[in-house]
């Protein structure tokens, strides 16, 4: 089952291809609290090494003057840095000639490297702990979280020092990947958290995993939801997506619909082709941004309590209806709408509309943003309200919030709220902690 991944991973992350200095990361922290958006990660993707995408797991230093301290100053901030890497090396990379020399690469039956790039070998215990250390470093510095994206490629003609060929190994390298990064990052930060696109059955243990590179389209955006809903059922407790899509840049009114859906998620992260802040876009979208992202921190006391019940049980976090409601025929054949918890139904708009058609299964549900009453077992249209998605709350499911934070460290537990969803005549009632 899948371990409980720190708080902190439960905030926004925020994220482009990609931040390239520490002036600009440093001007994306500034920004965020000066327009009151909360965030608690900060990610850089293929462009904090010297060149682009050249992964030899070590800060420009050209364009990062003091990164621990950079690292630090962040972290005081309530930013976590996350970092981008990947498990092959190209030839111009300074890191290849070590490991083809050492044998930490999969080989082909010559002996030699078995693809133009050497690709880790992480069959290799020799390999995993050279590997290791290279994160190790990284995570010793301050750096909250390693994005382990890739790990598809694992060469089908190779030779492994498992003794058996891509056959065998091709489907466990994102295993074996997943899992080394996981356990070094466990090992220095005490923390259950990676970032990783690849996985195979297993890799629900090493936490978590993200959608890949969708379109920035409302077949985009259906897609990622539907492979989300098909990964909780697979076992995998926690799951994220790049919010807005990722190949171009996002088209405001896309991004606006998606940023509900991306928020109530069990991980939420900003990411793909610039600009994703949304400063970049309007000003009535940069409010738009806000208020879905202080959707998910109210909701924070909520959103934990059903993840270390999900971790628990194996359950998914976001869940088919089916999944609540396995008696319920209809149920079965929803496929843009989901559970996120127990209680909380979501219905993203998935196309540029006022409303949407909703199957609500049996019961009474009540309008988060309205509170008007609707009974299930049946379809209704549902426009709703300031953030464009339908989101209702099971009649008599009290809600926790929290009040209002710019990062998960500032969130005053001890002031949770419980909100009752049971009298849709009037605004809930609200319970003393």
């Amino acid at each position: 089952r899948s371990p409980m991944p720190p708080v902190w991973s439960f905030g926004l992350w925020m994220s482009r291809i990609t931040y390239k200095s520490e002036t600009e990361i440093r001007d994306v922290a500034a920004r965020l609290r000066q327009h009151r958006i909360p965030c608690d990660v900060i990610h850089l993707d293929t462009g904090w090494f010297e060149t682009d995408w050249q992964c030899d797991y070590r800060f420009s230093t050209t364009r990062f003057a003091d990164p621990a301290k950079m690292i630090r100053d962040l972290r005081a901030q309530g930013f976590r840095i996350s970092l981008w890497q990947l498990p092959y090396f190209t030839p111009t990379n300074p890191l290849y000639r070590e490991a083809v020399a050492k044998g930490y690469v999969v080989r082909d039956a010559s002996g030699q490297s078995a693809s133009e790039d050497a690709v880790l070998d992480f069959s290799n215990p020799a390999a995993v702990r050279w590997y290791q250390g290279l994160l190790a470093g990284l995570l010793k510095m301050g750096v909250g979280a390693i994005k382990v994206d890739f790990g598809e490629a694992g060469p089908l003609a190779g030779q492994y020092a498992s003794g058996r060929t891509g056959w065998y190994e091709h489907n466990l390298y994102p295993l074996r990947y997943n899992q080394a990064a996981a356990d070094i990052t466990r090992e220095v930060t005490g923390e259950n958290i990676i970032w990783a696109r690849s996985a195979w059955a297993g890799s629900q243990r090493y936490p978590l995993h993200w959608g890949g590179d969708a379109e920035n389209t409302d077949g985009g955006m259906a897609a990622t939801l539907r492979g989300g809903l098909s990964l909780g059922l697979c076992g995998f407790s926690f799951w994220s997506h790049d919010i807005g899509g990722f190949v171009q840049k996002s088209p405001e009114a896309i991004y606006r619909r998606w940023l509900p859906f991306g928020m109530l998620t069990s991980h939420s992260r900003c990411h793909g082709a610039p600009p994703k802040e949304p400063w970049h876009y309007s000003e009535s979208f940069t409010e738009a941004f806000r208020a879905a992202v202080e959707l998910k921190y109210r909701l924070m006391p909520y959103v934990i309590a059903q993840a270390k019940e999900s971790a628990a049980n194996g359950w998914p976090l976001l869940r088919t209806l089916f999944f609540e409601f396995p008696q319920d025929p209809t149920a079965w054949l929803i496929e843009d709408e989901y559970f996120f918890g127990s209680d909380i139904l979501v219905a993203p708009l998935m196309e540029e509309t006022n409303g949407r058609q909703v199957y609500l299964p049996p019961g009474t549900w009540i309008d988060y943003q309205t509170r008007q009453a609707w009974p299930g077992g049946q379809w209704h249209w549902i426009a709703p309200e300031k953030i464009p998605c339908v989101i209702l709350v099971r009649a008599g499911a009290v809600v926790p919030h929290a009040p209002l934070a710019q990062c998960t460290d500032e969130i005053a537990w001890d002031r949770v709220q419980q909100v009752v969803f049971s009298d849709p005549a009037r605004e809930p009632h609200k319970i003393n902690p």
